[in-house]
């Protein structure tokens, strides 16, 4: 995500909002982490990176897991709530993803984690040749990203096939804010890991958990008609 765009800006606005609120959320705490988590190999000793860590919800649960952490992201005021959450146990790092990420050296991490982040990116290329690079051999990459047949129907695009920049604006409690994101077909996100040489391990459209549904009913029960997030496991080879 680069630095100059709206998202960066808004995220800079948002990182108090993330860190004291988002927890909370049933779209987060009910639906994206137990999907994510569950995607996730044991990391127990394990070095892992979470790109685009935001305020460092999974910064924190990679730590409390057992897991040596690199914590990325683009925002120095999310990096720093992220440091107002873990202290000093991780390496925090501010980059942009769109960048190589000279801080991982080749085949140095078990893990990538990112949630919800990806979809900040035109294109995934560079980041996912990078996250391979620094995947050791056998190594996972776990991600999250808006649903493709979500950000069509919701936005309501005339072309699913193309890749786009969607304008939103998100109601906060310190008030609106506008976002941009990247749709794109499902097609184009297989293709982009196998391009990356990943081999593709699982792929989840998961319902929300129960939790949800006594918080939000009734984006509980669209969730169970129409999925909002998808979720993948994908692995580097073995030599």
């Amino acid at each position: 995500m680069h630095k100059e765009s709206v998202s960066h800006q808004s995220y800079e606005e948002m990182a108090e909002y993330y860190f004291r609120d988002i927890d909370n959320k049933p779209y987060n705490a009910h639906y994206e982490r137990p999907a994510t988590l569950s995607l996730l190999p044991g990391v127990e000793g394990k070095s892992v990176v979470d790109a685009g860590c935001a305020a460092g919800w999974y910064t924190e649960q990679l730590l409390r897991m057992g897991a040596k952490v690199t914590a990325v992201d683009f925002s120095s005021r999310m990096i720093e709530m992220t440091r107002r959450r873990v202290g000093g146990k991780a390496r925090l790092v501010q980059a942009d993803l769109n960048e190589p990420l000279a801080f991982l050296a080749d085949a140095s991490q078990d893990v990538v984690l990112s949630s919800l982040a990806l979809h900040y990116l035109k294109d995934w290329t560079s980041v996912l040749s990078e996250f391979y690079r620094a995947l050791k051999p056998g190594g996972v990459l776990v991600f999250s990203v808006h649903h493709p047949f979500m950000d069509f129907t919701h936005f309501q695009k005339e072309n699913y096939f193309l890749t786009e920049l969607l304008d939103d604006e998100w109601n906060t409690p310190d008030g609106k804010v506008k976002v941009q994101f990247y749709r794109r077909p499902l097609y184009q996100i297989i293709a982009a890991i196998h391009r990356a040489g990943f081999v593709l391990e699982e792929l989840l459209e998961p319902m929300p958990a129960d939790a949800f549904r006594q918080q939000a009913p009734l984006a509980y029960d669209k969730l169970t008609r129409t999925p909002q997030f998808l979720f993948i496991r994908a692995r580097k080879p073995q030599l």
